[in-house]
Order: C-alpha cells, then structure tokens, then sequence
C-alpha cells in the first residue's frame, strides 16, 4: 500500500507536461494546482501508512488511496466540460473521463471480499453519478447511463478478481499453516500460537496448559500394515482429539505421531480433566480393532514455573515420556498423577 502510495506521487505530477503542451493557460494552471495537491495527498499517505495487523488500519488506507484519485476526477472531469476542445486537447479531455474505469479496475489489485468490493466502489460510482448529474446539459441522459452500466461491469469483474485473490490467498496460508494429513495446525504454526499464548498468559495473570500426547506402538501399525493404514489411524486420532476439545483450544500435529494440545486458560486441573475425557472417549481403533491408546504428558505455566514457552513444552514433553516408561496409555501431570 505504502509503496502504490508513493508511486502515485510521484507519477501524477508528471502528466503536468501533458496538460501544459495541449490545454490553454488558465485551464492548465487549475489542472497543475490539481495534480499537485493530489501527489502530496499521496506523498501524506504513503508517509503515514504503518504496516498493522489491524482490519481497521487496512480498511482506513485503502479508503484514502480510492478517495484520492475520485475528489480529483470530481474536480477535475466538471472543469474540463467547461472549456471547448478541439484535437489532441479534446483527446487528453476524454481520458479524464475514464479516470473512474481506472479506479475500479484496480480494486482487482487487492485481495477484497465481496462487501468490501462493493463498499470501496461505490464511491467511485456516486463521483461518476455526480458528475453525470452536473452534465446533464452537455450529454444525453442515455451517454452517462452506458457510461455507469459499463463502470458497474467493470466493479463487478474487478471484485470477483479481488475475491479470487482473496480465496487463494486463504488457501496458501491455511497450507502453510496445517498439516495436509490430520488437518490439525503444523509445528512451525503450534509454536508461534504456543508462543502467543504464553506471552498473553504471563501479562494477564491466566493459566495456560499443554498436553504432549504421542500415539502407543504406532510404529508397528506402518509395519504390519502399511503406511496408507497408519495414515488412516492418524487421521482419526486427530479428529478424536478434535472433536473433544473446547472451541478456544488448539491442537497441532508435531511430528509423526505426536500432537501437542495448547489449552488456553485451563488449570492443571482443567488439563488433567481433558485428558481424562480423551483417554475416555478412545482415540480411534487400530487396524486390527483394538484401541488406539496414547501417552500424554502435561505441564501449566503456573504450577510448573515455566519461565518460556519451550520450557514448559520441554516439561511437557519430558512428562509423556515418564508416561511411556510407566507403561503407556497413562497421564502424567503436574502432581505425577497417572
């Protein structure tokens, strides 16, 4: 956004050349003041915009790049319509007039939902409507109609083009971010979620609880019966594990066949009664019909003095395989309960 911001202010200016070449001096000298008050709105915003992870800063940026270039068409096309043109003059006259396509057409740049398509062209479509009301003595009323149901096609075409992005974008990150195989959020992805959560934990005071759970003798489900099988067991043991979460809870696949479960909020206690629910409920069954069965370890920020988030996924971690030693299909907490 900054970096279109700047371009426009530096490139509207130059087209002072054009209008100095091919129009008379006192239209020319209002088009100059114009174009110059246009390239510092540009040059104010390009200076202004900060990169923000909030909605509103995004919306309010876009806004004034789209409202720039429309109070000048406004300006602009109506002063023009005052003067008489004749060859290139007249030429240059008529490519103002298209200065609304241009807005539009650009929409298709930026990945928009289809109400935030139509949200930012209808102040391009009211500009060209209160230009075509201020003309109304120079053109037919049918000349301005063709003129805005074209403008409206080309909002409509530009808008399924941002929408496309706007999908495809969605989904390039949601593969970035979550395992193919179990749908569940990848490692890289668990540990900037871990890390947030631990950084909000610590400033409001919250516990904060992690599961280590890793899938028993899975090895020997890929030996004895394929890897398509295991695939097959790791899939259901995700959505086993999903489905008995809370809405706020995140589960992310680690590696293999371990998952770690971030809970938010939840005391060791808490934790220790979601495992429980999960060693209830089963995990699935294996390929031959016996129960899938895992190994959890658990630690919370709080109980465990865990002074990073690593840390007290090391504790966690550490916990599960107290829990494998001790025989399997166990827990072991914060309190060493089995």
């Amino acid at each position: 956004m900054r970096m279109v911001a700047a371009l426009f202010a530096l490139l509207t200016p130059l087209w002072i050349i054009v209008d100095v070449l091919v129009f008379s001096w006192p239209l020319t000298i209002m088009l100059v003041v114009g174009r110059l008050v246009t390239s510092i709105a540009f040059g104010m915003l390009a200076r202004a915009y900060r990169k923000s992870a909030r909605m509103a800063d995004a919306y309010r940026a876009l806004a004034f790049m789209f409202a720039i270039p429309t109070l000048f068409f406004i300006y602009s096309h109506p002063l023009l319509s005052h003067f008489h043109m004749a060859g290139p003059a007249a030429a240059i006259s008529a490519g103002y007039a298209f200065l609304p396509f241009v807005m539009v057409a650009g929409l298709a740049v930026f990945p928009l939902t289809a109400a935030e398509g139509v949200l930012f062209a209808l102040p391009v479509l009211g500009a060209e409507a209160l230009v075509a009301l201020m003309q109304l003595n120079l053109l037919s009323w049918s000349s301005h109609l063709g003129a805005f149901w074209l403008l409206l096609l080309i909002a409509a075409v530009a808008s399924l083009a941002g929408m496309s992005q706007l999908s495809f974008m969605i989904s390039l990150v949601r593969q970035a971010s979550h395992d193919t195989l179990t749908g569940c959020f990848s490692r890289a992805s668990g540990e900037e979620l871990l890390d947030i959560q631990f950084h909000i934990s610590v400033r409001s005071g919250a516990p904060l609880a992690v599961v280590f759970v890793d899938l028993d003798d899975f090895k020997r489900i890929n030996d004895r019966f394929g890897h398509d099988s295991g695939d097959r067991a790791l899939r259901a043991a995700a959505e086993t594990l999903r489905a008995n979460l809370r809405g706020g809870d995140i589960l992310a696949r680690w590696g293999g066949e371990e998952f770690v479960i971030i809970l938010p909020g939840a005391s060791g206690a808490t934790a220790a009664t979601t495992v429980a629910r999960l060693r209830e409920r089963g995990l699935g069954t294996r390929p031959d019909g016996a129960p899938m069965t895992a190994s959890f370890g658990l630690a919370e920020r709080c109980a465990d003095s865990a002074d990073s988030w690593s840390k007290l996924l090391e504790i966690a971690d550490q916990r599960m395989y107290q829990a494998k030693v001790a025989g399997k299909n166990c827990c072991v907490g914060c309190a060493e309960q089995k």
